[in-house]
């Protein structure tokens, strides 16, 4: 069972609305700040103003690669990892290129991933910030049971530090049977990120439980508001 922080530090609050304003991205800041998240998830262009806001803070600042569909090209997407870490990006969320996973070219999907993992690392130390974490999106929805293993095992090859189930996008979201799935791959030394429709702590228990070592929600303040340790240890959801 998790303490109340212990819980927060397992949340990526996130706001990829398009509709966002700056005022809505200084309010989704304050929010992460007060309940601690583990990282506070942005667009890239309000990398520079969640830095501001959150200087100071334990809250991570993280940013989006090739989202939502992964087909950007490779230099593009390198760049726009580079991009993120100058501007303050502490992690990325890359999403791969599916499209290429899923036409068998898996020396492209794993040289390109490999490429950003370098990039950033590289990008991070001239920022005098350590290397950037970077969690790779397979998209999970979109993908056979044989394709989300092959996916696992180039993101592992490729030295990524997360796979995350999904952009939230696709018709289905974070599932137990794929993060039980993705974590088999993977062993214990990569991190799991279910993302995608997680609403209640019942679900988000369910995943954590199966193996995730993150959670990606909209809905961060929502669970931190209706967890409660106690009532989970005597079985009451």
């Amino acid at each position: 069972m998790y303490t109340k922080e212990q819980f927060a530090k397992l949340i990526d609050h996130t706001l990829l609305k398009p509709t966002a304003t700056k005022q809505d991205i200084i309010k989704f800041c304050e929010d992460a700040r007060k309940y601690h998240f583990a990282a506070a998830v942005i667009f890239p262009f309000w990398v520079r103003l969640a830095v501001t806001q959150l200087q100071g803070s334990d809250v991570k600042i993280c940013t989006t690669v090739g989202f939502p569909y992964g087909a950007n090209t490779r230099v593009t997407k390198i760049n726009e990892s580079k991009n993120a870490v100058a501007n303050g990006a502490e992690e990325i969320d890359v999403v791969m290129n599916v499209g290429a996973l899923k036409t068998g070219d898996y020396d492209f999907v794993k040289r390109e991933l490999a490429d950003i993992v370098d990039a950033t690392n590289f990008s991070g130390m001239t920022q005098d910030s350590g290397s950037t974490l970077v969690k790779v999106i397979i998209e999970t929805p979109l993908l056979s049971t044989e394709e989300k293993v092959k996916a696992c095992e180039i993101c592992r090859e490729a030295g990524v530090d997360f796979i995350k189930t999904a952009t939230g996008l696709a018709p289905n979201g974070a599932v137990v049977e794929d993060i039980k799935l993705i974590r088999s791959v993977v062993g214990p030394t990569i991190g799991v990120k279910a993302a995608g429709g997680i609403r209640t702590v019942e679900q988000a228990m369910n995943l954590l439980d199966a193996g995730a070592s993150r959670l990606g929600t909209s809905a961060g303040i929502t669970l931190m508001q209706t967890y409660d340790p106690d009532m989970l240890l005597k079985g009451v959801k």
